[in-house]
């Protein structure tokens, strides 16, 4: 009889509880660092990131694409996310290459950070309307900062 008592206690801690907590939605966000500012871009959207690379300059493009780099025989062009955003450019930074519409694209970032995992609740819109509207949202961190969320498909437009 004891046996059939633990049994019983042991398949009743196997169902499932009636009130269980809803799924909380989030997204993963690598977080990059650019003008002491952090902007989070999209997991899923980082193909990897370089800290070793030689950027070949070009002529007659925008003021903030800084050239292209050959990665393992593929050109990918380079856009400085300070030049991007009106900043003065640094010699200090990585590389991280990015997917843009189907179209692999090195983003010059001052470092990167980590990984987060946002809940979609905590992302807020930007209290301004910036014509150049590169970031999405904005959401604070746990240590007390703010993470900007960079819109990477309008990188390449505007």
């Amino acid at each position: 009889m004891p046996e059939e008592v633990l049994f019983a206690r042991h398949s009743d801690m196997d169902a499932a509880p009636e009130d269980t907590a809803p799924e909380v939605l989030s997204n993963k966000y690598l977080i990059c660092v650019s003008d002491s500012l952090f902007y989070g871009i999209g997991a899923e959207q980082v193909v990897e990131i370089i800290t070793d690379h030689t950027i070949t300059r070009l002529p007659r493009v925008p003021h903030y694409v800084r050239g292209i780099i050959n990665l393992r025989g593929q050109i990918i062009p380079i856009i400085d996310m300070r030049l991007r955003l009106g900043k003065p450019p640094q010699n200090d930074n990585c590389i991280m290459v990015i997917n843009v519409e189907g179209n692999q694209v090195g983003l010059l970032v001052d470092g990167v950070e980590r990984m987060v995992d946002i809940p979609r609740e905590a992302i807020l819109p930007m209290p301004t309307q910036n014509p150049q509207k590169l970031i999405s949202g904005m959401c604070s961190l746990p240590e007390g900062t703010t993470m900007l969320i960079l819109d990477c498909d309008l990188l390449l437009h505007g």
